[in-house]
């Protein structure tokens, strides 16, 4: 299903085209209204006008958080304050928030964009869908709720937390689809169990996930044990919020960037170089049509790939393939490059083991090292066996060592012993530069 064909089925040649008069429009709008463009332009010697095909974009500046940061609170709008109708913002953990202003009209492509992913993901006006992403100064919950209610269906508008309230609500409101966190969807599993509430019994067909990183692993873990289709989406707040590329069900392979809306690119993270179709590097993405705080080449951080072959649901806006780690992100152990995704796909594969795990590094006599704390389920912890438990660990060890040339330490751990989470899931504790 698609919410507007004739967009997302625009010939490439007249993709482009519109990309090119929504990148010319955009580089005039940023020159002349806010300061840090201007300046960066100057800097680059180029001025709008020098925009004159696509090609062109690698030669205009990057955008980074720190600037948005810089920038704060509104420094970064492109708009009078008088025109912005809402204000988001990031949770500033690592440093000032960043806040994202929208006019009327960003709402409102905001709501159609999101509409097509609900759309892509098998969802229609009939449904009911139950949001249990955050509410407030995060995207999450505004950002699908104004979608759903663009699709024409029912909106149930949960948050998150409450999660005993929430398993019982999706059976008691008939909820088709849902949207959260996947690692909440795993969470909502384990409540409903206890609640004797099993939720492949529910007319829940569909979820929709993102705000966190996942592997093709835990999605077959989720559709097992949920009984639903589950899908990627892929957002950000700084570029919008959820709604930037969605997969489509009838595919499942690679997230369909919105394209008429913003222009995808690959860059080699180290350099800054553009790299070709099909390569990893780190997604940079344009904002072609934002009012409030319009982005060039917003660095993601983001590792990922593009894909420009055709799409059997007849979509024909490029997808990307699923976020493999963060070049910010990446842990470095040993001269190894690791991605926390690598060692959650190897972990997921055995049985026994459920999709709960931390990873902890630490440093002692100037070497690297790693722990891996899994959680093994209820079957396999009723077998209270030492033996068993240590050649699990053995086992998943030598895994980890195949795939990705490091020794680690792997230790299974009682189930429901790690901590949850109702929003992004904390996997990654790097305690190397702790005193």
């Amino acid at each position: 299903m698609m919410f507007d064909i004739d967009k997302e089925m625009l010939p490439r040649d007249e993709l482009e085209a519109l990309q090119l008069k929504r990148l010319q429009n955009l580089c005039e709008r940023l020159y002349a209204n806010v300061p840090y463009y201007r300046q960066a332009f100057d800097e680059c010697g180029v001025k709008p006008g020098d925009v004159r095909s696509l090609k062109d974009l690698a030669r205009l500046p990057f955008t980074e958080k720190q600037h948005l940061r810089s920038g704060y609170p509104f420094g970064m709008f492109a708009v009078p304050r008088e025109t912005i109708v809402r204000l988001h913002a990031s949770s500033g953990t690592t440093g000032r928030a960043t806040v994202v202003g929208y006019t009327k009209r960003d709402v409102h492509n905001w709501g159609e964009l999101m509409a097509r992913c609900l759309c892509a993901a098998g969802l229609g006006p009939a449904d009911f869908i139950h949001n249990a992403y955050g509410y407030g100064l995060f995207t999450g919950g505004l950002g699908v709720h104004y979608g759903v209610e663009h699709l024409g269906a029912t909106v149930i508008p949960m948050s998150g937390g409450s999660s005993k309230r929430q398993v019982q609500l999706m059976r008691d409101f008939g909820a088709t689809g849902i949207t959260c966190t996947p690692s909440y969807a795993m969470y909502l599993h384990e409540v409903g169990m206890d609640e004797g509430i099993d939720i492949r019994d529910l007319p829940l067909r569909v979820g929709v996930f993102g705000a966190e990183p996942w592997t093709e692993e835990m999605r077959q873990e989720i559709e097992t044990k949920l009984g639903i289709d589950a899908l990627n989406i892929y957002g950000l707040s700084e570029v919008m919020g959820p709604g930037v590329a969605q997969e489509c069900l009838e595919a499942k392979c690679g997230m369909h960037i919105f394209e008429d809306h913003f222009l995808p690119e690959i860059i080699d993270p180290a350099t800054g170089r553009p790299l070709p179709p099909g390569e990893t590097g780190e997604l940079v993405i344009t904002t072609l049509t934002k009012e409030g705080i319009p982005l060039l080449r917003y660095r993601t951080r983001d590792i990922t790939t593009l894909d420009y072959t055709p799409c059997i649901c007849g979509r024909t806006h490029v997808r990307m393939g699923r976020i493999i780690g963060r070049s910010d992100d990446m842990l470095i152990i040993r001269g190894v490059n690791v991605y926390p995704q690598q060692i959650e796909a190897i972990l997921v594969q055995e049985e026994g083991i459920a999709p709960h795990y931390e990873i902890e590094v630490s440093r002692l006599e100037n070497l690297d090292h790693m722990e891996v704390r899994v959680e093994i389920t209820e079957g396999m912890f009723a077998s209270d066996e030492v033996r068993v438990m240590l050649e699990y660990e053995r086992r998943l060890q030598k895994a980890i060592k195949d795939f990705l040339n490091i020794t680690v330490k792997v230790r299974l751990v009682q189930p429901r012993s790690l901590q949850r989470s109702e929003g992004k899931a904390q996997r990654v504790f790097d305690r190397r530069n702790e005193s």
